[in-house]
């Protein structure tokens, strides 16, 4: 019988994983997926949005083919069933019209990010392994899956762009303050620096 993973969660649990706090990180699996328009475009997506990795594998070529920088998407979710909007930058447009370019299936309902061997959409059991790969060629250390592109947003919003956790709250569909500072796994940071002030 082969033994237990000591590091596999138990029943009922799980796996938190990070987002990817480091620009140059950011930067050098960009670089890693360069030649690989269709996981540059995910990942570029992935960063840049705060949809969920379903959300973002249901999308067809005919919903984005039309997208402009700053032009609207809206995603309906499948918890919710409403509609939550986002708005385009130039990295993610850029990174589709790359993709669009060379992708194998040209019909308005082929899915976006489609598998090369099944010829449908990702799974997001597929992504989730693709980001652990694609963060383990870089050499980065910690937990790391599907929703740590989701996080990486939220988490460069808050730190690099001053953003408050009621703004990103809302974006990300959270209860509470505490739900979405835990979830972008800065709150332990920012407690902290609350005691780099002296008085």
């Amino acid at each position: 019988m082969p033994l237990a993973n000591p590091n596999h969660p138990k029943k009922g649990s799980s796996i938190k994983v990070e987002p990817i706090r480091d620009s140059k990180d950011i930067k050098a699996i960009k670089k890693h997926l360069k030649d690989h328009p269709r996981d540059l475009c995910l990942f570029s997506f992935g960063i840049n949005t705060a949809y969920r990795a379903s959300e973002i594998l249901s999308l067809t070529i005919g919903q984005i083919e039309h997208l402009q920088a700053g032009d609207r998407l809206e995603i309906k979710q499948p918890k919710s069933g409403k509609y939550r909007a986002i708005t385009l930058n130039k990295t993610v447009v850029a990174a589709m019209q790359n993709w669009l370019q060379v992708h194998p299936d040209k019909r308005s309902d082929a899915p976006l990010f489609i598998s090369q061997r099944t010829a449908k959409a990702l799974s997001v059991s597929t992504l989730n392994n693709m980001v652990k790969k694609w963060c383990r060629s870089i050499g980065l250390k910690g937990n790391y899956g599907s929703h740590s592109m989701r996080k990486t947003w939220g988490y460069h919003q808050r730190v690099r762009n001053k953003q408050p956790i009621p703004l990103l709250m809302v974006a990300f569909g959270h209860t509470s303050q505490g739900q979405t500072l835990d979830y972008l796994c800065i709150q332990d940071d920012e407690i902290r620096d609350l005691y780099g002030m002296e008085l």
